[in-house]
Formats: C-alpha cells, structure tokens, sequence
C-alpha cells in the first residue's frame, strides 16, 4: 500500500493532511503495522491498467478460449461458445452499419437477458457506437426522456417487455406513441427527432405480430443476411478512452442522470472484479441481475468474459426458481444477486419449492446494492455453499466498483466492509459541510473516489457534473459519491448508508442499516427498510417498513417489532412507527434492487396524514 501524499514531513515530525502533528517515530510505527491514520486509501499499484478497447481484448479471449462455452441463454435453449459470440456479434456489427449506424451514435437498448443483448453489446462496442441500455420496464414518458436526451439514432428493443411477477408487456403501444405511423416505410418520430431506426427482437413466441409495420427493422433480418459472414469489421480506428456506454444511474433518487463511461474505465473494471472473485475459464457464472444495470453489464459479463468463463441468464428478469434451477442443472461455480434475490432464493428452499441438493459446486458470486446482514450470509454460506461470496461497492459513475472483498477475506469483514479498494484507486472520507477536510480514520463522513473508473461527465449536464466531480487543492478529480461511510486502520471501507438518509432524531444521528440488520434477524421479519420521518419534538422519528414471513403475517405486531430493537439496542432507535406491508406489496425498488428510500418516506408521511385526519 502507497502512503504518498498522506504525510508532509515538516521538521522532525509529520503532518497529517488534517492537521494533526505525529512524531517522526509515531509515523514510523504506524507504516510498520500497515496502518492508517487518516481517511485516506490507495489501492494496490499493480496489475497495470489495460490500455486497450473492450473489442481488442475480446479478440485476445477469443484466440484463447474460442472453443469454451461463452454465454448460456436457458430461457432461450440458446448457447454460444466465444467464437461463436465473436462471429454473431461481427454479424450484427455489419447489420448495424447496413441500417446507417455509425460510430459516436448513441443506440438504445431495451431488451433483458438473452443472447441478443450478449451479442448486441460486444456488436455496439467493436463499431464503437455507444450502448444505452433501457430499462424494460420504462414507459413511453420515460423512453422520450431518455432517447431524446441522448439525442439517440436508433433502438433496439423486444416485442415484449418481460418483468419479475407480472404478464408480459406488449411493446407495440410504446412504439406507436414514438412512430407517427408504424405502416409507413420511412419512420419519422416528432417526439424523438434523432430517430433513423427501430430494430425488434421477437420474443413475444408469437403473441405479437409486427410484419405490417414497415417502418420497424426485424433483428432476425439484418442477421440472417450476414450470419455466414463472422468476419471483423473493418478497422475502425477506435480509442481507448472514448464513450463507449451511457448508463442511466438507477434512480434511489427521483431524478436518474446519464454517465458516460469509457472502454478503459469498464474494460479495467471487469477484469479486476473477475480478477478478486479468481474466475478462471472453468467458472460458469450465474448472473441474473439485469444487463440493462452495471451490476449485470459489468459486474456480471464484462468481469466473466474478460476471463474466459461461462455467463449463464436463468430468465429475461429475475426469477428465483428458473436461478437457482439453472444453478442446480448448469452446475454453476459462481451466484450474483442483491440482498432482495436472494432472500427470495432462500425462501424458496427453505419452503421446498425448489430442492436444497445441487449446490455443491458454487463456490463465489457478487452480492452488491446494498449491504447483506449477517443471518443472511451464514444462510448463504451454509445454504448455497457460497463460501466465498464476494461483496462489492460501486455506483455507475464509477464504472462501477471501486471497494470489493476477496474470496478469502474474514466473514466479519464481508459482513461490515466492502472491501479493500480495487486496483489503481483512490479512496477518502471528506466532511460532508466542508469537502476539503479528510476525517480520522473510523469517524463517519461522506465516501469520495478517484482514479481511472471516473465516469467523463453525465451527457448534456455540466452543472450536475461539477457538482459531483470536484478537484481538491492538488488538481486531482473526485467523485462524491453521497454515502456515507467510514474506513479502518487496515483500509477497509464501511458503507453506513446514504448521506441523506440519515435520521437526524434530537441532534442524534441514526443510521438506518443498524436498525434493519437488527429486524433482519427476527425471525419473523421477511424484510424491512427504515426511514426518517418528520416529528414536531425530535425533528425527525424513526419509521420501519416491515414484510413479515408468510407464516407470522398475522402475528407479529408493532409492538414486537419494538421490542425486539429494544432489547437489542439502545432506546433512540425504537421505531416510533411500524409499517406492515403485504406480499402484493412489495417495496419500491430501483433496477438493480436498491430499495427507494424516498418513496417509502412519502407513503409514511401520507399514512400519518391520514391517522391524523
């Protein structure tokens, strides 16, 4: 670990950058164990950053692995081995340019996991036209937004939008509110002027006929024309650092943004996440995060297929059966999942719904989006066989990771941490009120990153970019991530929720994970979010939304719930309010599974309302 730049030798002491004086011996002793003193952290110097485009590296996996399976799309009773991958994504790459897409040229895509978004993102990415992935889900209000934002040339979306518990979506609504009129040859969109060409991939087993709209260019048609044809694309002189994918950050907030990220800042990502998970071309990943998300995109088919390894999508969208059956019959080393998956898979086996054998050969996998308690990693750890789950931390400005666990990290470490910082990354914790000073190491504050996997800017938002991305004293560029959190003497970073988040009760601050973790331990309480809600004594009182287990529904009451966190922690942290929600009510939640914080808040507030009136 690097130390430069943390301590100024001035006479025969140091100082921190703080302020605060240590003698020249007290320095040397904290360097001899490995310690810190500030909240300031290097990651490790080594391996060397790869400077080369996502397309020019697959190429060298390619040559490696060609003949290794590469992508397993069950749902679709589809495999492609990495020479397979190479020569359907050089196919589309050259339907692409057919139908006018050009490099720079922002492409949406709204699809779910399946081999046609595997191939679509490696296409987009050796053309160099920049892929935006959509959320299936987006309406039409939410589809204008963002195309237009992006000033988009072209989209390529399903037939159907297929969601977690919900019937399939028909797309032709969407389509006719963007197209004037889909019957024409030419398509011409008022609301989204950009708009040269709509590209649809059927998946609709057909539900859905599209063969009278002209306008709309069938995805089975510019690949039938060139499948025999897997040869690369002309050169076409693509650099490293160019914006190459523009992620919608997922929105815990009422506002996303579109940060844009480079081959170098997701390529190095992938490989190093791959590289702390030890994927090896004998791994077969199960991902059923969405690839619309970073999580899925990065996390999950960049890390593995910077490897050499296997990805394997259980379902178009999350579905805990078809997982953990793909799990059990695809052999799966590796799991990814946010807290809400797998609780949900879980569940599943301890109902017996799905059979508890077959998890014999998972090892690791990625649990990401928020922090996992400990009942439930020991769940994972005894249940799932995940003896080496890694926990990762990131957001989309960051490409994403910054902060990951090993495999071989202490329990209570992937338990309280997010890990060591990755590779060539630099971490502080600043005074959310003043920025510029870096706070003792333990003391909690607001994370800031910098390095390498910095987002270049959120599209058409200056303002917004300098808000988050700010130079200290020396020139060098932070992303302030708006979490909040705390590091150790031993670099390892702690993510205690976000900095608006906080409830601030009488001058006291609370932070919500506390108190979840605690309900999360009860063994009737299914799942829980706390808030902060408005109190005329304290300013602000504590609010815990609470999903109880299936058999104590009708059971557990409030006054439990208290209790419970009564008995466990101090007296402050009592909710004053407990909220119970039903099965047909699940808790808002972004595309990766974060848990929307601030719509729970205003369903409080309106339920209070209510009381009262």
């Amino acid at each position: 670990m690097s130390y430069s730049g943390i301590f100024a030798r001035i006479g025969s002491g140091t100082f921190c950058r703080s302020g605060c004086r240590r003698t020249a011996l007290q320095h040397a002793s904290f360097l001899r164990r490995g310690l810190l003193t500030e909240s300031y952290v290097r990651g490790p110097s080594g391996p060397p950053l790869i400077e080369s485009t996502v397309g020019d590296h697959f190429a060298k996996i390619v040559a490696e692995c060609g003949d290794r399976t590469a992508v397993i799309s069950r749902h679709q009773n589809d495999r492609a081995t990495y020479s397979s991958l190479d020569a359907r994504s050089n196919a589309l790459a050259r339907g692409l340019v057919s139908v006018g897409v050009r490099k720079g040229e922002r492409v949406g895509v709204m699809l779910g996991n399946s081999m046609e978004y595997a191939v679509a993102t490696y296409a987009l990415f050796k053309l160099g036209a920049i892929l935006v992935p959509l959320n299936p889900s987006f309406n039409t209000t939410q589809v204008i937004a963002a195309l237009g934002h992006l000033e988009a040339s072209h989209l390529l979306i399903s037939t159907e939008s297929k969601l977690p518990r919900k019937k399939p979506r028909s797309n032709v609504p969407l389509l006719k509110d963007l197209v004037q009129d889909l019957h024409k040859s030419n398509l011409e969109s008022a609301l989204i002027p950009s708009l040269k060409n709509i590209i649809m991939v059927d998946n609709s087993e057909g539900r859905v006929d599209i063969s009278s709209y002209k306008s709309l260019t069938p995805y089975a048609s510019i690949m039938s024309q060139l499948t025999a044809d897997g040869r690369p694309l002309p050169p076409q002189n693509l650099s490293p650092h160019e914006i190459v994918n523009i992620q919608f950050t997922s929105g815990t907030t009422s506002m996303p943004k579109a940060a844009c990220l480079s081959h170098h800042s997701i390529l190095n990502n992938g490989t190093q996440i791959g590289d702390r998970m030890r994927l090896t071309p004998n791994d077969i990943v199960c991902c059923p995060p969405p690839l619309f998300h970073c999580f899925g995109c990065i996390l999950g088919y960049m890390a593995t297929a910077t490897h050499g390894s296997a990805i394997v999508f259980p379902s178009e969208s999350f579905n805990a059966r078809a997982t953990l059956e793909a799990v059990q019959e695809e052999r799966c080393t590796a799991l990814h999942g946010v807290p809400t998956m797998f609780l949900e898979e879980l569940s599943m086996i301890e109902m017996k719904e799905v059979s508890s054998e077959g998890f014999q050969y998972l090892r690791t996998g990625i649990a990401s989006g928020s922090s996992i308690p400990s009942e439930i990693m020991k769940k994972l750890h005894k249940v799932l066989n995940l003896t080496e789950l890694t926990i990762c931390y990131g957001m989309t400005e960051t490409s994403p990771v910054s902060a990951m666990t090993t495999t071989d990290d202490p329990l209570d470490k992937r338990i309280y941490s997010v890990g060591k910082l990755m590779p060539h990354v630099e971490a502080k914790i600043v005074d959310p009120l003043n920025k510029k000073d870096i706070l003792p190491i333990e003391k909690r504050g607001e994370l800031a990153v910098s390095g390498y996997l910095l987002m270049k800017e959120y599209w058409g938002a200056p303002e917004k970019t300098a808000e988050a991305m700010i130079a200290d004293e020396y020139g060098k560029v932070w992303m302030h991530t708006g979490d909040e959190a705390s590091m150790s003497p031993d670099g390892y970073i702690s993510i205690t929720g976000r900095i608006k988040d906080l409830i601030i009760r009488g001058g006291e601050n609370i932070h919500p994970v506390e108190i979840e973790n605690c309900l999360l331990a009860h063994d009737e309480v299914a799942d829980v979010s706390v808030v902060g809600v408005p109190d005329v004594r304290y300013g602000e009182a504590v609010a815990a939304f609470v999903i109880a287990r299936d058999h104590a529904s009708k059971t557990v009451t409030a006054e439990d719930i208290q209790q419970w966190v009564r008995e466990k922690l101090s007296n402050h942290l009592v909710p004053k309010y407990v909220f119970f929600l039903g099965p047909a009510e699940p808790f808002p939640k972004t595309a990766s599974g974060k848990i929307q914080k601030f719509k729970l808040r205003e369903k409080a507030v309106a339920l209070l309302a209510k009381s009262d009136a």
